[in-house]
């Protein structure tokens, strides 16, 4: 027989029920995202070390490395990664999501090409250790991110401020070639990123209540959200490693 005389805890059941299945689908969004954010990475990482090896052999430029390293196409494959990821940023709303996957791993691709001078700078050991010293702060500031009830919005702002300080201090340094300015610049953004990491993960979280009723939405904001935390990893690293990199 149905029970009519418990109105109040047929409809909690409900709730729960609604809440964990929002819970379920919570957890495979960021799932996705994070899966979507380590393919990036293996790429980028497959990339750099792949270019380095064909571009470098017994310590010398091969043919391939004079090209990329020290001939005008230099440029490009430095500024190639910067345009494709404004194409996808303004773009995404009208692709879909399959051909928003491809362009981000041709993204990813692209810088690691870029980033393959790092291994002409730094020890192979020292990029190692300073990645997965990368990848533990990563995860303790996401997971902070994730878990926390305090609202990120207002130290977002400030950072993104902090972003734009960063890429003109850098610019003015090109011209002073100072290593104090250096130092300072390296130490802002770590921290700059940091912040970040833990920002864009709550941001990521909070728009899975706006998308979860579209699965192409979803999927758009998804590919998004590993761009997001993509870059803030990256950035971490590099920086990171200018205090970390042992020096060839």
């Amino acid at each position: 027989m149905a029970d009519y005389r418990n109105p109040a805890g047929r409809f909690g059941t409900t709730a729960s029920r609604t809440d964990a299945d929002i819970d379920q689908g919570l957890r495979s969004y960021m799932l996705r995202v994070y899966n979507y954010m380590a393919i990036a990475l293996a790429l980028t990482g497959v990339a750099a070390l792949g270019t380095f090896s064909l571009a470098v052999q017994d310590g010398q430029l091969t043919q391939l490395g004079v090209v990329l390293y020290t001939s005008p196409l230099k440029w490009v494959v430095m500024l190639a990664p910067l345009a494709m990821v404004f194409f996808l940023s303004f773009r995404i709303n009208s692709m879909s999501v399959g051909a928003a996957q491809l362009a981000f791993w041709v993204y990813s691709g692209m810088v690691g090409i870029s980033l393959s001078t790092i291994f002409l700078v730094y020890t192979q050991q020292s990029i190692t250790q300073t990645f997965f010293v990368t990848a533990a702060a990563f995860g303790a500031l996401s997971l902070y991110g994730y878990t926390t009830k305090r609202d990120l919005s207002a130290m977002g702002s400030f950072l993104i401020m902090g972003v734009f300080g960063l890429i003109i201090a850098s610019l003015v340094n090109l011209f002073l070639q100072s290593s104090a300015l250096q130092f300072a610049i390296s130490a802002i953004g770590v921290l700059v990123f940091a912040g970040l990491t833990a920002y864009d993960t709550q941001k990521i979280k909070s728009m899975y209540d706006y998308v979860a009723h579209d699965e192409t939405m979803m999927g758009r904001t998804a590919i998004m959200g590993a761009l997001s935390l993509y870059l803030d990893f990256l950035n971490m690293f590099l920086f990171l490693l200018q205090f970390l990199g042992n020096r060839n």
